[in-house]
């Protein structure tokens, strides 16, 4: 079960899960954008397709549908996720930078040298 357990928490897998879930909304709203935009230039079909008022509603719904769902995917999915994984893999304790670690040393070499 432990190795389940890291295979879902330390892998990207929700991260991946939750990018698909998203784009694919957001393939929607841009969907029904260029239909609605496309809509609104004057042609010769006009006639022959009256749909302009439908697609404005089509966007709206799209634009509230793609909202709705990363409310839903953040709260029920990525905060979760977020604290599972902090609580199971908790961050190691970051000791001091590289840098500041290698400016420490010369310090206590060149103590060392004015005092001997």
């Amino acid at each position: 079960m432990s190795g389940f357990k890291n295979f879902i928490l330390r892998g990207n897998l929700v991260d991946l899960a939750v990018a698909v879930i998203v784009g694919t909304s957001f393939a929607a709203v841009v969907t029904t954008f260029t239909n609605w935009l496309t809509a609104q230039m004057p042609s010769s079909l006009d006639k022959i397709f009256s749909n302009k008022v439908n697609t404005f509603g089509a966007f709206l719904n799209a634009v509230v549908a793609f909202v709705i769902l990363a409310a839903v995917v953040y709260f029920f999915v990525v905060l979760p996720y977020t604290k599972a994984k902090e609580k199971y893999f908790p961050d190691e304790p970051a000791g001091p930078a590289e840098d500041v670690a290698l400016l420490t040393e010369i310090r206590d070499l060149l103590k060392a040298q004015q005092s001997s």
